[in-house]
């Protein structure tokens, strides 16, 4: 049972943003693309700043559309959302201690999907290091650490978590060492979300519910995303040129985290239109053209923020 419910309504409106995205995209065949999208009908129970409890949050359950939303997906940097709540759960649980350093590295993964950044993140987290191969018992010792996350969130008891995969860094040339034997022989370790999984971890952090109200607040100011084109123009890696902020009016508010490598580009957003009612998209595609292809998501984008509008008229 997915946090969300079926909507006929919106399996229509689904369907016809999939299909236009095919006919515009004929190159993209119909298991490159997942994608999970939410919209919040009133009373809406997001970005209140945390005005409900997780009690009364999770009583909640807005409609929502997935296609192939529980297909597993290397997420690239979507990832470090994960690590990001996680973060927060460790320092309110007193498992860290707050520092400069650890809050420079969090901003940096998050904001700039620094991956040297992240190495830091994953380090402080599970109480391990990269480095040369591990004899076998000392390796099943870092293994056991390493995986302190996935634990985590599994034990969190959603079950749009139980088949993700969260224990990996994320790299710009690859994984060397004791890391690289981590991920297996044919990779068979690496990182792998859903979309759905995705869009719930995010629907937790705009609902104020993700760690606490303060944490999932702190997350979102960095999540947040200029869409001045100065701002993008200044920064050419920056998280919406090819992503699902692209196209949208300078007036939307849009909290983010992309992913992107030689084979992937993903998305997972929290968008509130000035013309219609917020919602969460998560798009995952997969394909070396598309990771090449920087219309594709700013097309989905569009196509449900239009769907948004109408939606928010017919009730």
């Amino acid at each position: 049972m997915t946090f969300f419910r079926k909507d006929d309504r919106l399996q229509e409106y689904g369907d016809r943003i999939l299909q236009a995205t095919w006919d515009t995209f004929p190159e993209l065949s119909e298991n490159q693309i997942a994608l999970t999208w939410i919209p919040y009908d009133p009373p809406i129970a997001v970005n209140t700043g945390g005005a409900l409890s997780a009690t009364e949050f999770w009583k909640y359950q807005p409609r929502g559309f997935h296609y192939r939303g529980v297909e597993r997906i290397y997420p690239a940097s979507v990832v470090k959302l994960f690590y990001l709540v996680a973060v927060y759960e460790w320092l309110e649980k007193g498992m860290l201690q707050p520092s400069p350093e650890l809050d420079r590295a969090v901003r940096d993964a998050i904001v700039d999907s620094s991956n040297d950044a992240t190495s830091l993140v994953v380090d402080v987290l599970t109480g391990t290091t990269s480095g040369p191969e591990l004899p076998a018992g000392p390796f099943e010792t870092w293994k056991m650490q390493r995986n302190l996350v996935n634990r985590y969130f599994h034990a969190l008891g959603w079950p749009e978590l139980e088949t993700i995969n969260v224990n990996q860094k994320t790299w710009c040339d690859g994984a060397y060492g004791r890391e690289r034997a981590f991920l297996g022989t044919m990779m068979e370790n690496r990182n792998m979300l859903t979309t759905n999984a995705t869009a719930r971890l995010l629907h937790s952090i705009i609902g104020g519910v993700a760690v606490s109200s303060q944490a999932s607040q702190q997350m979102m100011a960095l999540m947040k995303r200029s869409l001045d084109p100065t701002d993008l123009a200044a920064d050419p890696e920056n998280q919406v040129t090819g992503f699902l902020g692209n196209g949208l009016s300078l007036d939307t508010g849009v909290w983010s985290k992309a992913g992107l490598m030689s084979r992937v580009r993903h998305d997972a957003a929290y968008i509130e239109l000035s013309d219609a009612r917020p919602y969460v998209l998560v798009v995952f595609t997969e394909g070396p053209e598309q990771s090449r292809n920087e219309k594709l998501l700013p097309f989905v984008s569009q196509q449900v923020a239009q769907a948004m509008r109408e939606l928010s008229q017919e009730s």
